[in-house]
């Protein structure tokens, strides 16, 4: 597709079959959801409630998704996301280590 905001998406359609295309998108952006939701959102649950949150989590990934089938930067925006929350999550550990030292 000429027109697609989404690098992610020109690698995935250019090297994957077009039957897979829909459920490759919807695991990858499961698991980049899953790992920004834990790096910056989550708190201690209950089991019940966290299995409600992935549940509601999947089912959002899957209106996303077709966002994502489309050409707009879904995957890319998670992946970015990712990165961000991991730098914040590791500099604030770094300075709560500072800290007790």
């Amino acid at each position: 597709m000429e027109n697609s905001f989404s690098l992610i998406y020109e690698l995935i359609v250019n090297y994957r079959d077009s039957i897979n295309i829909f459920w490759t998108f919807y695991v990858i952006n499961m698991i980049l959801a899953a790992i920004a939701y834990k790096l910056g959102f989550a708190k201690e649950l209950p089991v019940l409630k966290s299995v409600l949150v992935y549940v509601m989590l999947a089912a959002g990934m899957l209106i996303l998704n077709l966002f994502s089938l489309v050409g707009y930067p879904i995957t890319d925006s998670l992946i970015v996301i990712c990165l961000v929350l991991g730098i914040y999550r590791y500099r604030l550990h770094r300075e709560r280590k500072a800290k007790q030292a």
